[in-house]
């Protein structure tokens, strides 16, 4: 790549159903979103080959721009007379994206470092091996076998210390031999992060029958997690022994001009560089059809989780089952009328003895809506209705999504035990969440039902009841799925991915202001004043109630927040905090309905409270 900095930019994420094309253009001044194209992804049959899409993708970018980016059959570089581009990247999540299972002496300290460090590089982790993890031997070679992983990463030990059980790990896996998902004629990647003294041990185990790489102890010590060796070896091997044998992407590997990037990797790459470049702490979720991915960034320390089963199409049913209808039910105020007008008409025999059950009919109904999605994942809500339940579903799904990401974003755990192995097997304590809602600044959201909401209101109450920020929080949602492209054009080009990212991709939904704290239903909660060039807006608002004040997009102006002697905003109960903000199509946010939220337990009482809510943002016609 050459070291003259890029006029022109063009950047491809391989999505598993979409590829999409972005063109960036240096405009003199700054670098500019000039145009996007997508097109089906055709890693499958009947195609079998990443790059047909690739090319589909980039031209209609052509066509939109006028520019000419392909030549016999490639992409053209580089640019010259109004054809071609500086810089081609991609990302790729095609074909399943990067699979892996991780292993680790310790399961909530090792196995659990080694689950950071596969995350942290875009990969799924599908299981976690440990030797306290409760499970026979034997099922845990059924269990390697049955997954087939992209690779495994094994990790245990601190350096010096012993070195049985990761013998017992690495002999564990020599023992399932386990096979590739991809390439059958090659071995499995296998990475050893531990104990430098159990090298030796894990050579002789896994040298001969899988493909073995040996990098830095992710634990050298308990006090001090190095995830970097290992990230950085994940992406090579991504590379090297999963996209390689991925049809097609040879050859985009030629095109491109820095490595190929998994696309959660690279939508953290571009949140910790935003974290990074503004000094502020950041969450960023994308809700996807299968998957949801939660990232953070508190303390400059970047944490991801994958809720494999928590999405909005093929893994709708799975939320379903996993939060109950009652829980969705909850954010759609019309469940309880449908549920008393099949109480009127349920009593089928004059002693009540037949009378259909009050939640079967509306339960059944709903449920079936929600597994069509699953069957007919490219299906768009077609009703108001349909959009509410879908809207409902997603809150949920992000609100398990966050809880599973709590748990797994903490310290260190056992660095107060005693370094003693069996005083190691037997902790109990566990890592303290580095999640702090009240010095986050920032939550971006991505993903169709966020993207692409009727109402921009309907995304930020969707962010908010899911992650319940607390004190004096900024909204902003991805408009058109672009963080992947410039999460790895940030890697070589960090002001172009850094401008466009503010520009072009953020849309700013505005602020939410919420106390933390609880009172009864009516008493007064908090007072806000804004005020900026263009006006001077105040409001009341009572505790259970949400409250909304106007500013622009792009307008900036100066909050004050007055809690209550009972709620806190992020400086003490009671006391006053003052900050500058910016707007957002929601405008200022005063969610006064406490924290932690709690709904009202009367479902016609709690029914009431949420179109309240609604109408106070103008969140559905006529609702």
């Amino acid at each position: 790549m050459s070291d003259v900095e890029p006029r022109v930019i063009l950047a491809t994420d391989c999505g598993s159903t979409t590829t999409k094309a972005i063109l960036i253009e240096h405009t003199g001044a700054e670098y500019r979103l000039r145009m996007r194209g997508e097109a089906p992804t055709t890693v499958e049959a009947p195609f079998e080959d990443v790059t047909r899409g690739v090319l589909n993708a980039v031209a209609e970018v052509e066509e939109l721009s006028g520019r000419t980016l392909i030549e016999d059959g490639a992409i053209l570089r580089p640019a010259a007379d109004g054809r071609g581009t500086d810089l081609y990247l991609s990302t790729s999540s095609a074909g399943g994206g990067l699979q892996m299972m991780v292993a680790g002496v310790v399961k909530s300290m090792t196995a659990e470092s080694a689950s950071r460090a596969a995350l942290g590089a875009g990969a799924i982790v599908m299981d976690i091996i440990a030797t306290n993890d409760g499970r026979a031997a034997h099922e845990r070679v059924r269990r390697i076998r049955e997954l087939r992983p992209d690779m495994i990463l094994l990790s245990g030990g601190t350096d010096g210390g012993t070195i049985d059980k990761v013998a017992q790990l690495a002999e564990l896996i020599r023992a399932a031999r386990p096979q590739a998902r991809l390439g059958r004629q090659f071995q499995l990647p296998v990475i050893f992060a531990g104990n430098v003294d159990a090298r030796d041990v894990v050579r002789e185990n896994l040298d001969e029958t899988t493909a073995l790489q040996i990098v830095d102890n992710l634990r050298p010590v308990l006090e001090r997690e190095n995830l970097g060796p290992a990230r950085q070896e994940i992406q090579e091997l991504f590379l090297e022994h999963v996209m390689a044998h991925a049809p097609g992407y040879p050859t985009l590997m030629q095109w491109v001009d820095t490595d190929i990037m998994p696309t959660p990797a690279a939508v953290g790459s571009m949140i910790q560089t935003i974290a990074e470049q503004e000094g502020i702490s950041v969450i960023g979720v994308d809700i996807g059809g299968a998957t949801t991915d939660v990232f953070s960034v508190f303390g400059g320390v970047l944490n991801r989780t994958v809720s494999a089963n928590f999405g909005m199409s093929y893994s709708i049913s799975n939320v379903l089952a996993e939060t109950g209808m009652e829980n969705i039910l909850r954010w759609v105020p019309q469940g309880g009328h449908r549920v008393a007008r099949v109480d009127q008409q349920s009593v089928r025999s004059s002693d009540g003895a037949a009378q259909l059950d009050k939640q079967a009919v509306p339960h059944a109904d709903i449920g079936n809506r929600i597994r069509n999605k699953m069957i007919r994942p490219t299906t768009i809500p077609q009703t108001l209705d349909d959009l509410m339940l879908e809207q409902a579903v997603a809150r949920e799904a992000l609100r398990l999504s966050f809880e599973q990401h709590k748990l797994l974003a903490v310290g260190l755990r056992g660095i107060r035990q005693e370094r003693t192995i069996s005083d190691a097997f037997a902790q109990t304590l566990t890592g303290e969440t580095l999640i702090d809602m009240m010095a986050l600044d920032l939550i971006v959201g991505s993903g169709g039902v966020l993207s692409h909401a009727p109402r921009r209101q309907q995304a930020a109450l969707m962010l908010i009841d899911a992650f319940q920020p607390e004190g004096v929080t900024a909204l902003a949602v991805d408009s058109i799925f672009m963080m992947p492209q410039l999460g790895v054009l940030a890697t070589v080009q960090p002001e172009a991915a850094t401008t466009v990212f503010k520009r072009d991709c953020l849309i700013p939904l505005g602020v939410c202001v919420a106390p933390v704290g609880t009172d009864k239903p009516g008493a007064e909660c908090v007072a806000v004043t804004l005020e900026s060039e263009q006006s001077r807006g105040e409001a009341t608002v009572k505790f259970g109630e949400i409250a909304r004040l106007e500013l622009a997009a792009g307008a900036k102006g100066m909050l004050t927040v007055r809690p209550r002697r009972r709620f806190d905003c992020g400086e003490g109960r009671g006391t006053a905090v003052s900050r500058e903000v910016s707007g957002g199509v929601a405008g200022v946010i005063i969610d006064a309905r406490g924290r932690p939220l709690s709904l009202p337990e009367d479902a016609s009482t709690r029914a009431e409270h949420v179109r309240q809510w609604w109408h106070a943002l103008e969140l559905y016609p006529g609702v």
